[in-house]
């Protein structure tokens, strides 16, 4: 438990952004109407000349690889091949020190803890107005964690940092392992995970030993369980 109290204070005193130094965001959204206007908004408000866009989880990891890490990332709860927080933690494994909002619809205490513990830097509604949305941009940038007015955080203090720590051996699952862990809590046999990702039954087994060591869980429900307890993995 002290490990994990440890790296909620690294995280506290992580180096911060100043907001004029926030000059590239990109912004992860599968609704081209929504994009589109958070992108013009950010573009007048904050003077941006370059505001990229991806649609899925996919094509804004392949875009980091290819155009570079930003300086700031917003990301939709629910991408069509990522919901919950595991676009979150995909993407904080691949940009450990990128302020990244999320932002949906989805209000739940509970969801916007999960975001918080799994390294989200604030959350915001969809519904937030330019104003708002734009003050509350800023004060992430500058370092602060920002969430919708009336949140009222369910857990605290080591229980936080012990969901922070989960989420920490979440992000250290390979995407396959990823792929895997999520038809896992699907309830999907290992022949059927075979099947479903063109792999060996046997190279399934080898995934699911690592992934069972990484997350410290002895049997899948268990594995299920603190999928769940993070909400890594949305329904459809």
């Amino acid at each position: 438990m002290a490990l994990a109290m440890q790296q909620m204070q690294d995280r506290s005193s992580a180096p911060r952004l100043l907001a004029e130094r926030v000059r590239e965001i990109l912004i992860i959204d599968d609704h081209p109407l929504m994009c589109d206007a958070l992108a013009l908004t950010l573009k007048i408000s904050f003077g941006l000349k370059n505001v990229r866009t991806a649609r899925s989880l996919a094509s804004a990891q392949e875009q980091i690889r290819s155009q570079g890490v930003p300086d700031a990332v917003i990301l939709d709860l629910n991408l069509p091949d990522a919901r919950g927080t595991e676009g979150l933690v995909a993407l904080r494994r691949q940009m450990p020190e990128v302020p990244i909002t999320m932002i949906s619809a989805d209000l739940e205490d509970a969801m916007i803890s999960a975001a918080m513990a799994a390294g989200a830097q604030g959350y915001l509604s969809k519904s937030l107005g330019r104003e708002s949305l734009v003050d509350s941009l800023r004060r992430m940038w500058e370092g602060e964690h920002v969430t919708p007015e009336g949140y009222e955080p369910g857990h605290a203090g080591e229980e936080d940092a012990a969901r922070a720590a989960l989420a920490q051996r979440f992000a250290s699952l390979t995407p396959q392992q990823m792929k895997i862990l999520r038809l896992i809590c699907q309830g999907k046999a290992n022949k059927e995970i075979s099947y479903e990702l063109s792999i060996a039954e046997a190279t399934v087994k080898t995934h699911i030993t690592a992934i069972m060591s990484k997350i410290n869980a002895r049997r899948r429900t268990q594995a299920v369980l603190l999928a769940n307890s993070v909400r890594l993995f949305e329904p459809v």
